[in-house]
């Protein structure tokens, strides 16, 4: 079992230091300064007291101080147990995948709540041969299937989804003789409400399903009041952010616990769904332990306390990327990452001279360890730190899968760190960048393509020269997320604004265009939906990368529309950023159904 204490901090410690305050807000966690300290590096050994301008953000302390982790209360023989019911009702399951009596609309209906129970990572090979089956027989079918709306669009979407080609010319027959969609539909909210879901699995210039979303949206939102609660609640949650840009995990708790207040449900399907997502989440806690060692030997924390520490917070996003139990190593691997990338953007935002920058920035492109020696101390423990975990894993992985990764590993470093250095002389030297500059820079110093570029490797089964030359060279399939991942940021800096650091997406565009912040963020959010549009189509097209790869990618970007939605989850979580990790990492769904289910069957 694992106990987790969280602290919810009231207040910030305020250094005592000889402060002058700029741009503040009300509230502890939002003041911005400018710090003028005599300054002595605390890994040093030498006794010399330098006198540095330097600024801090102030960042709120991790709130997960506290994790003790307690022996499991299971024994071997309950472990076993549970693994045992959870084997019988996965191949129950699938037998009913596998049903050759199941009619077109059932089956389109059960592949669905698989996916949205988030069991569908157990069954991919299934239900692929089943939309197959389910192709072949669409001359003899299509008619059910096509007649209605809410069949249409489900299946629409679950093709998509599972990288079938599909035309969206199947949603021509619910037009009128005006070429618009029939206004009778507003009475098929179920239909219209996957319409609307399935409208997010548009390619570009695919006009029908751009149609699609701007009807939908408007009859969901008059559709609110005139339905039951539960219903209103779905339109509310998909208008907020449809299921396909959803984090599958997160989003996989809520529809268990929604599926099993419905009157009509497949008590298998739902037993099963509750027992992986507690084995799973004993795996997540697992995988918990081993790096919270790993940062607490590393020391960054204490030493480096101007800097955020965020090592849950990146956890859930390594969760977000990878969140099935064989991708262990994966989720180790972007975590420390992430954590590192964390402290290293508050070392360049924040704290470092831009002199220091520019050392550290060369000894990460040389990956030298005499690179680090006229740096001051805490950028060579940093340094160190960071040395040793990236060869680490490039030793592991040369072990295990005979591939020498260093090569790449180094240079996707060194591009982000170029980038972040980048972004340090636009401020320092009150550089203002074109909107394309700093996007072209921006992508690169999301850390997105460092998280990615560690997945690739610990994901894919056979790694392949192709796709590491297609990494190294900025695939588009690398740039399209990381883009996502940099403008959903910035929706959310405010921080960094008041900290006068004004140089975003936003700004950027503001400034070049001309146009008010309100047309500046259409626009900008419309270059989100056109990175979407390009990784749907990414889907069902030739790519050098495998499946298991794609879905991560896939998954980077949804991670990030989970943890910029509401402000930055990330840098200044709040309850609600962390319930949501207690609910997917430490929360248990009760298994109580399950096992008087086990014991009836006993007796």
């Amino acid at each position: 079992m694992v106990q987790v204490l969280v602290n919810f901090p009231l207040t910030c410690i305020q250094p005592n230091l000889n402060i002058l305050k700029t741009n503040s807000r009300s509230g502890p966690l939002h003041h911005a300064y400018r710090v003028q300290k005599t300054w002595q590096t605390r890994c040093s050994n030498q006794s010399a007291e330098l006198t540095i301008d330097r600024r801090t953000a102030n960042y709120q302390p991790s709130s997960w101080s506290h994790i003790l982790f307690e022996p499991t209360s299971e024994t071997d023989n309950e472990w076993e147990n549970q693994t045992k019911i959870l084997n019988k009702l996965e191949s129950e399951v699938g037998s009913m995948l596998d049903c050759e009596d199941l009619e077109p609309q059932a089956l389109i209906e059960l592949i669905n709540d698989i996916d949205q129970l988030g069991l569908s990572y157990r069954y991919r090979q299934k239900i692929k041969n089943a939309l197959n089956k389910l192709r072949d027989l669409e001359d003899a079918t299509g008619d059910k299937i096509k007649s209605s709306l809410h069949t249409s669009a489900l299946y629409f979407r679950l093709l998509r989804q599972h990288g079938f080609e599909v035309s969206p010319d199947v949603f021509e027959r619910f037009k009128d003789q005006n070429g618009n969609f029939n206004e009778d539909l507003s009475r098929e909210v179920r239909g219209i409400l996957s319409l609307f879901e399935a409208s997010h699995l548009a390619y570009e210039e695919e006009n029908i399903l751009n149609e699609a979303k701007s009807f939908t949206s408007l009859l969901l939102k008059d559709s609110k009041k005139l339905v039951g609660a539960n219903m209103s609640e779905q339109i509310t949650h998909a208008l907020e952010l449809p299921y396909h840009h959803r984090m599958r995990r997160l989003e996989a708790r809520r529809n268990i616990e929604a599926y099993a207040q419905r009157g009509e449900k497949n008590q298998v399907l739902l037993e099963l769904a509750k027992l992986d997502f507690n084995l799973v989440q004993t795996k997540f806690q697992s995988d918990v332990q081993e790096v919270s060692r790993w940062w607490k030997v590393m020391g960054l924390a204490d030493k480096l306390d101007f800097a955020r520490d965020r090592l849950m917070e990146s956890f859930f996003w390594s969760v977000g990327m990878a969140f099935e139990p064989q991708f262990s190593k994966c989720r180790t691997a972007v975590t420390k990452a992430l954590t590192l990338i964390t402290v290293l953007d508050d070392i360049y935002d924040i704290y470092g001279s831009l002199d220091e920058l520019e050392q550290f920035t060369d000894a990460v492109v040389r990956w030298d360890l005499d690179a680090m020696k006229d740096l001051p101390e805490y950028m060579k423990l940093f340094f160190l730190a960071l040395y040793n975990t990236i060869n680490d894993l490039a030793y592991e992985t040369l072990k295990e899968k005979g591939e020498m990764i260093i090569p790449c590993l180094k240079k996707a470093w060194a591009d982000m760190c170029k980038s972040f250095l980048q972004e340090a002389q636009w401020y320092h030297k009150k550089g203002t960048p074109t909107f394309e500059e700093y996007m072209e820079n921006g992508w690169i110093s999301s850390g997105g393509a460092v998280l990615l570029i560690h997945a690739y490797f610990l994901v894919t089964e056979n790694i392949s020269n192709e796709a590491t030359e297609s990494l190294d060279n900025h695939h588009d399939f690398l740039r399209w997320p990381c883009i996502i991942y940099r403008l959903t940021n910035d929706f959310s800096s405010t921080d960094e604004i008041e900290r006068g650091e004004t140089t975003n997406a936003i700004t950027c565009y503001m400034r070049g265009t001309g146009l008010s912040e309100e047309f500046a963020k259409k626009n900008v959010s419309k270059m989100i939906e056109e990175c979407l549009m390009k990784m749907n189509k990414q889907l069902s097209s030739p790519s050098p990368f495998e499946e298991n790869f794609i879905e991560v990618a896939m998954d980077l970007a949804r991670i990030a529309f989970c943890q910029y939605q509401y402000g930055d989850a990330h840098s200044a979580p709040d309850v609600k950023a962390k319930n949501r990790i207690v609910s997917v990492m430490f929360d248990p769904i009760q298994l109580r159904e399950a096992e008087n289910d086990v014991k009836g069957g006993n007796n």
